[in-house]
């Protein structure tokens, strides 16, 4: 049995996928870290967005404390923070790769964070990939694969964890997924819960193509005809536009076509979306 809890979340009102899972077996606390855009509209991060941001850290932190095994799926400061490396005392860290597949950026991250860890950790093990068992419960790693639409911003993994006959899959930061190799973990995973990192609509024609995005909707119209899942919480990066219900239509037509729940984090924890960072302008007003 999972127990599956979104601790910060765009509709939450931060940059994060923070999120917390329970099996029979032991607890997970995938991506540890949350941040907010450095610029919005031409503007800072609002106040009440830096309040969210510092209660939204407190929840991750708590949840650590919580946790037997820690993940990080790649080394952007909205998904893991490196200045708090006690969080990961005594836990199993599972990681992105720190050599392969990665960019320059994100190699020397990787690299201040595994000295920053030292012998903190219980054991740190590659993710890329690989598969490991607690117990009764599994959890299966995708090699790594593009952040986004292109290897620029580097590469993520994409994690499953499955417990009791029900199946978590967590994407990471694939935008979309927009691309054929993302989307076929997730067919072959088969989950009941997706948490889905969406396409990047709010920089739709300038870093986001018509074509990513009509590449998304084919494959998320795919996960839902051919899968078991029956909650998509589509999240992130899509997110961060305020149309973001019009801007994947089809999803929603083909979702209620096949009795799938298509969601934010908030709406899953039964909460009012929250979109700051989207409404920045407004909140400055």
């Amino acid at each position: 049995m999972l127990t599956i809890k979104p601790l910060a979340f765009e509709s939450l009102g931060v940059r994060s996928m923070a999120t917390f899972v329970e099996t029979d077996d032991i607890a997970v606390l995938i991506d540890p870290g949350v941040s907010l855009a450095p610029s919005r509209y031409g503007l800072p991060p609002h106040t009440v967005e830096e309040q969210r941001m510092a209660a939204c850290w407190d929840e991750i932190k708590a949840h650590a404390a919580m946790s037997d095994v820690l993940i990080i799926t790649h080394y952007h400061y909205d998904h893991y923070d490196p200045c708090e490396p006690e969080l990961y005392e005594g836990r199993v860290v599972y990681l992105k790769h720190p050599d392969k597949l990665i960019n320059r950026s994100q190699r020397g991250r990787a690299s201040f964070l595994l000295e920053q860890l030292a012998n903190l950790p219980q054991i740190i093990e590659i993710a890329d990939g690989n598969e490991f068992a607690h117990g009764s419960t599994t959890i299966r790693f995708s090699p790594a694969v593009f952040h986004g639409t292109n290897p620029k911003l580097g590469y993520v993994v994409e994690v499953s964890i499955a417990c009791g006959g029900e199946k978590l899959v967590f994407t990471s930061d694939v935008e979309g997924p927009a691309i054929a190799e993302q989307a076929e973990f997730i067919l072959q995973e088969k989950p009941d819960i997706l948490i889905l990192d969406g396409p990047m609509t709010y920089m739709l024609g300038f870093r986001y193509s018509q074509q990513s995005l009509a590449c998304s909707i084919e494959h998320i119209n795919r996960i839902i005809a051919e899968t078991s899942v029956r909650n998509i919480l589509i999240e992130h990066h899509f997110m961060r536009d305020l149309n973001y219900k019009e801007r994947i239509a089809e999803v929603y037509e083909c979702a209620a076509r096949n009795n799938v729940n298509v969601m934010t984090a908030a709406e899953y924890l039964g909460q009012e979306v929250d979109m700051l960072e989207a409404r920045r302008k407004e909140l400055y007003q």
